[in-house]
């Protein structure tokens, strides 16, 4: 079953019908219940009065046994005999006696014409009636009766038990008069609520429907400007567009930005080689005039860019940095180290020893690097790096004397193949990704890359990682 709808349908009428049916037959047996309990007290009543006269000294064959036909009477003495009984009772089952017709007579109390000599007023058992279910047949009619057997002690201390019945078909009728309104109520209401929960199933999910066309128009324009329907109710529906439109617009914006990366790696790639291709057919047609360092330096810019273009295709693609300690102490003093010789621009160092933290050795270096060959093509005069221990964080600062980052530049540098005019300009402007992979790594690291202004008017980058 595909549809959601009928899936909900159904699930709430089959938890509607056990509700129901154990509520029905809960209602019935506490039904049941109760009208047993009036049949009982019928028919206890009906004992109670006959044993009365029991207690009073009526003789057996004067007690005034219920008229009604519904109140089958015997009387049993102590040793099993029928003393009394009623007169349209034709069979008998479950109380004292299957007999019923009395015993012989001289089985009654003898009358004592001396009253003052008797033993005086009998008396009726205060205990709780014995309660049984047996069946009857009064006057051609068979039926189920609740029989109370209440004892009784005559004035002459002879002791009788009086079974008196009350039917149960009152009480079947009843509880037959309900179990069929239940039975025959039962698949309407089925039907209603299965009805009921369909419409409602239905409304609800209607702006869902809308969302699945407008996500199938999406897939199939390929046009992921487009947003799908908000029904503005806030409730899950509501939530489920607010967070897809969202979604949409993550995606409409990587694929922004992928497709401008691509035509930014493309510029950027054409240049070298269009260069690279017009020395190399220069040197082929007139090898005297071939510029072997300039097609060195275009190779070299061309394999540096790849280098880039590689990384930060492994960042976009999630690589994890690793969790290895690197000494950035060590780090730092290398690379200024290996600067000191070949660099126009020098760099002065400031390194706090012992300052360690988790990630990947050769992916901070990198960043060190750019930070480093950033400040060299914007500086004047000098470079300084400072590395230190504050608060539990390892704070990397490079620093330049050169014209500084404008404030409103500051987070647009950290773009890909962004780079301000005046860098534009030089002929050893890199390509615009150095501080873009910079903040990659950092961020990636679980740290942060800042862009600031230094003391003497130049550019600061400022490194912050956790420490180990």
């Amino acid at each position: 079953m595909r549809s959601v709808r009928a899936r909900a349908a159904l699930g709430a009428t089959a938890v509607v019908t056990v509700a129901l049916v154990a509520a029905g037959l809960a209602v019935l047996l506490v039904l049941g219940a109760k009208l047993t309990d009036q049949t009982d007290l019928r028919a206890e009543v009906a004992a109670q009065e006959v044993a009365s006269q029991v207690a009073v000294g009526v003789a057996y064959e004067k007690l005034e046994l219920p008229d009604k036909d519904d109140n089958p009477v015997q009387v049993v003495t102590e040793d099993g005999r029928l003393a009394a009984v009623s007169e349209k009772l034709e069979a008998i089952s479950g109380a004292g006696s299957p007999r019923v017709r009395p015993a012989a007579p001289g089985t009654a109390p003898a009358e004592d014409d001396d009253e003052s000599d008797g033993p005086g007023r009998g008396e009726v058992s205060r205990d709780e009636p014995r309660m049984s279910t047996g069946s009857a047949t009064v006057d051609g009619d068979t039926g189920e009766y609740r029989f109370a057997a209440v004892e009784a002690t005559g004035p002459d201390g002879r002791t009788v038990t009086v079974y008196a019945g009350a039917p149960l078909s009152g009480e079947r009728e009843a509880v037959g008069a309900v179990r069929d309104a239940m039975l025959t109520g039962l698949p309407v209401l089925l039907v209603i609520v299965a009805g009921v929960t369909w419409l409602v199933t239905r409304r609800a999910l209607r702006p869902v429907e809308g969302i699945r066309r407008e996500m199938a128009a999406i897939t199939a324009s390929e046009d992921l400007s487009r947003r799908v329907p908000a029904p503005g109710t806030g409730d899950e529906v509501d939530r489920l567009a607010v967070t897809t439109n969202e979604t949409l617009a993550a995606l409409e914006g990587s694929v922004e930005r992928q497709r401008r990366f691509v035509a930014d790696a493309s510029h950027e790639l054409r240049s070298p080689i269009a260069s690279l291709r017009t020395q190399l057919e220069v040197g082929a047609a007139h090898p005297e005039l071939l510029d072997l360092d300039g097609a060195v330096a275009d190779t070299v810019r061309l394999q540096d860019l790849a280098a880039d273009l590689l990384l930060l295709a492994r960042l976009d693609a999630g690589e994890r940095p690793g969790s290895a300690r690197v000494d950035l102490s060590a780090l730092v003093r290398r690379e200024v180290a290996r600067r000191a010789d070949r660099d126009r621009i020098p760099v002065t160092a400031e390194v706090a020893d012992g300052v360690q933290v988790a990630g990947s050795r050769g992916q901070l270096g990198r960043v060190l690097g750019n930070l480093l060959d950033n400040a060299q093509r914007h500086a004047t005069g000098s470079v300084a790096v400072t590395l230190r221990a504050e608060a539990g964080r390892a704070v990397l600062e490079v620093s330049d004397d050169g014209a500084g980052v404008p404030e409103a530049e500051r987070e647009r540098i950290f773009e890909r193949f962004v780079r301000l005019d005046d860098a534009r300009s030089r002929d050893d402007g890199g390509a615009g990704l150095g501080l873009a992979i910079a903040r990659d790594v950092a961020r990636r690291h679980g740290g942060t890359l800042t862009a600031g202004r230094a003391a003497d008017g130049g550019a600061l980058f400022r490194l912050v990682l956790e420490l180990t």
